[in-house]
């Protein structure tokens, strides 16, 4: 197994909920990570942030582990959900918080 993906998946058996996203939750930079991190904060729900700013072999392998091409991206119980189009979507219809709602139920 690969550094980076060892790395990655370190990340995602540690927390619940993360966010690989261009900066932090408190000073996103770049809209889309914006918009992630301002629908995750709105719900309140606490997760980890992962600036792929920081690092360029996680910026590029996040991409390849989870076969999606664009950052950000959400990982609930170590499952893809999506980046913040998708998570923009789900928030609308109510399908994030139920998502939400029954995973992190699921592991407590």
């Amino acid at each position: 197994m690969s550094e980076v993906k060892t790395k990655i998946e370190n990340l995602l058996n540690q927390n619940q909920v993360v966010l690989f996203m261009k900066g932090t939750q408190s000073f996103p930079m770049c809209g889309f990570s914006a918009r992630a991190t301002n629908i995750l904060q709105d719900l309140g729900v606490k997760f980890q942030d992962v600036n792929v700013l920081e690092d360029e072999e996680i910026r590029n392998g996040i991409k390849e582990y989870g076969n999606w091409p664009t950052i950000p991206q959400l990982y609930v119980n170590k499952k893809l959900i999506g980046g913040s189009d998708i998570m923009m979507e789900m928030y609308q219809s109510g399908e994030l918080q139920d998502l939400l709602k029954i995973e992190l139920q699921a592991t407590k």
